[in-house]
């Protein structure tokens, strides 16, 4: 058994092509989609974040909002890029939105990716401490923010507050009950995956990592899931993790389907993170339900992990991606053995 959910960047475009010309018809198309996705059987809507783009930036109004239609599905990010992130206000936002949604919420978080601009995150008010690298930053936000969400009292009272005080120091509220559980860490390399392991948090592993070994990307992939697992093992955390994957799937059962994507790529891509950092990108599967079945048997990493992301074209519209998801329910799942 898996669970199957969907990923979804959030693009926009004013293109006549597009069935997501504005911001606000991403959003309020998200919602549609997490409410369709739930009625077909599908067990999580999440949602990319990117900043400085034509996409889905912040994510807790959104997340609220699905969290208040639906009443099943999982709500999610893959993922919230730390460096960006005030760690105590985001704890009032998590903790906010995972009570509308009666926790369930399912929080991606990361050090970020390739960006739209230079160094964003000076804009938002940060910048690395003495000896620090961007990356350095967003996992010391993380950390104060798992820090945060255990809810322990941190802050001293004002002696003649507004209005009455619980005894002792004050924490932030308000405060979700184990949603610290459901924080995800998007690692791009197997020593992140491994100190993810470390704190407890569950793993999302994406279509791109660090080429670090040259293999294919699935086999990768499956090496950084197994090494994450024996950390997890080895740190004596006492609930088992959770890890996802994000893939391009489509099953071709129409004409629009083989129109859309009847010539996708079927191979790795290789490119760089930054100009020192070589990645490699994971293929998309598109076929035929009886081969696509077959391709995805070979893929080691799906079969390591717990939980399947579908990536898919927002910009297509809801009706579509709605397609899309039922397909691979109907189609594909069953076969694998994940239904």
């Amino acid at each position: 058994m898996k669970k199957i959910g969907f990923l979804s960047f959030g693009h926009w475009t004013p293109s006549p092509q597009s069935q997501a010309r504005s911001a606000a018809d991403v959003l309020l198309q998200s919602i549609d989609l997490a409410v369709a996705a739930e009625e077909l059987g599908a067990d999580g809507a999440y949602f990319r974040v990117h900043h400085f783009a034509r996409q889905l930036a912040s994510p807790f109004p959104l997340l609220a909002a699905v969290g208040a239609k639906t009443s099943r599905i999982e709500i999610g990010t893959a993922v919230i890029d730390m460096r960006y992130e005030n760690p105590l206000y985001m704890i009032e936002d998590a903790g906010a939105a995972d009570l509308i949604a009666r926790g369930r919420l399912q929080l991606g978080i990361s050090r970020g990716s390739p960006e739209q601009v230079i160094d964003g995150w000076r804009y938002f008010g940060y910048q690395p401490g003495e000896g620090e690298t961007d990356a350095d930053m967003g996992r010391r936000h993380a950390e104060i923010f798992l820090d945060m969400l255990r809810g322990q009292g941190f802050a001293q009272p004002n002696p003649r507050p507004m209005f009455p005080n619980p005894p002792g120091m004050l924490r932030l509220e308000p405060h979700s009950e184990g949603l610290r559980e459901r924080i995800w860490w998007g690692a791009g390399s197997n020593a992140t995956a491994v100190w993810a392991a470390k704190l407890g948090m569950n793993l999302q592993s994406s279509t791109l990592k660090s080429d670090e070994t040259g293999e294919a990307f699935h086999i990768q992939q499956a090496a950084q899931i197994r090494a994450y697992r024996a950390a997890w093992k080895e740190a004596g955390h006492t609930r088992a993790p959770r890890v996802s994957v994000s893939r391009s799937i489509f099953a071709l059962v129409d004409d629009r389907d083989r129109a859309y994507f009847g010539n996708a790529q079927e191979e790795d891509q290789i490119g760089f993170i930054d100009e020192r950092t070589r990645a490699i990108f994971g293929r998309g599967y598109a076929a035929e339900p009886d081969k696509l079945i077959e391709q995805l048997k070979t893929d080691e990493a799906i079969a390591e992990a717990d939980t399947l992301l579908l990536t898919v074209a927002n910009q297509l519209g809801v009706a579509y991606n709605a397609h899309v998801i039922e397909s691979i329910l109907t189609h594909v799942a069953p076969a694998m053995g994940w239904r």
